[in-house]
C-alpha cells in the first residue's frame, strides 16, 4: 500500500471523529460504559499482485466487547466502540485449467484444492454514532476505525504435493505463496460497519452487525526484490455483540 493512500486513510478516519469532537461542546453529555462479548462469521481473502485465484476463505471470529457513550447532539448518539477479537481468516486458493475448470490432481483423481490458516489477535477502535431509541427500543448504527492484527499461528491443508506442483493444467501458475510463511506479523487497516441495535434498561444492549476490513499492510514484503507487490487482506464480517452497562 502506497503511503498516499494511508495519508488519505488516516485523514479519513480523523474526519469520522472530527463531528464526535464538535459534538461534545455543544449536545446532550452522557457517561455510559459498557462491556460485553461478540462472535461471528469472517469471510476473507488476499489481495495479491501479482493475482492468485481465490474463493472467499470462512472462518470463526469472537471476543470482547467495549463501547463509552459520550455525547447525544440532536438525533445522533455519539460513542467509541472497542473490541479485542479473536480472528481465523486466511486465503483459499481456486485453482482452475484453461478452460475455467477445476484442475484434477492425477494421483488422486480429485481437484486440487490449498487453504491457508492464519489466526491474528485483532484489535478495532471505532467512532461509533447510532438513530433511534436510545433506552429501549431499536437503533441504527454505522462505526468506522482504525484495526490492528497481531499474529498468533498459521498452517496449511493442500491435496497435492507443495514441493511438486502441476503448473502445467493451471491457468494462474502464481505459486510462492504457497510455500512462504507469513513474514510481516503486525496487520493494519480501516474497518467499517453497519447495523442495527436493541435497548432494554435491565437486558442490555444487542447488535448485530455487517462489516469490511480493508488491510492497508501487507504480510509479505512489497519491496522491489519481493515477489509479492501487494499481499493485503480484505475481510467481510456478520457479528453479533452483547453489551451491558456498567455505568450510567
Amino acid at each position: 500500500m502506497n503511503r498516499m493512500t494511508r495519508i488519505l486513510a488516516v485523514a479519513l478516519f480523523m474526519t469520522l471523529l472530527i463531528p464526535v469532537g464538535t459534538m461534545a461542546q455543544v449536545g446532550e453529555h452522557r457517561s455510559v460504559f459498557s462491556i460485553g462479548a461478540g462472535g461471528g462469521y469472517v469471510m476473507s481473502n488476499v489481495g495479491f499482485t501479482p493475482k492468485v485465484n481465490q474463493k472467499m476463505y470462512g472462518g470463526m471470529m469472537g471476543g470482547l466487547a467495549f463501547r463509552y457513550v459520550c455525547e447525544k447532539y440532536f438525533n445522533t448518539i455519539c460513542s467509541v466502540q472497542a473490541e479485542v477479537n479473536y480472528a481465523k481468516i486466511g486465503w483459499k486458493e481456486d485453482i482452475l485449467d484453461l478452460n475455467d475448470a477445476p484442475v484434477i490432481n492425477p494421483q488422486t483423481g480429485a481437484a486440487e484444492e490449498y487453504s491457508r490458516t492464519i489466526n491474528y489477535i485483532q484489535i478495532p477502535v471505532f467512532a461509533h454514532l447510532a438513530w433511534g431509541k436510545e433506552k429501549k427500543g431499536m437503533q441504527f448504527f454505522f462505526q468506522a476505525g482504525p484495526q490492528v492484527g497481531i499474529w498468533l499461528s498459521e498452517s496449511t491443508e493442500a491435496s497435492y504435493d507443495l514441493s511438486a506442483p502441476n503448473l502445467q493444467d493451471r491457468a494462474n501458475r502464481t505459486v510462492a505463496q504457497e510455500t512462504m510463511p507469513v513474514e510481516n506479523k503486525f496487520d493494519y487497516g480501516i474497518a467499517a460497519g453497519l447495523g442495527m441495535e436493541y435497548s432494554h434498561p435491565k437486558a442490555g444492549h444487542l447488535q448485530l452487525e455487517g462489516r469490511y476490513y480493508y488491510g492497508l499492510g501487507n504480510i509479505y514484503g512489497d519491496s522491489k526484490k519481493d515477489y509479492f507487490g501487494k499481499s493485503n487482506f480484505g475481510n467481510i464480517v456478520v457479528k453479533l455483540t452483547y453489551l451491558f452497562d456498567l455505568t450510567k
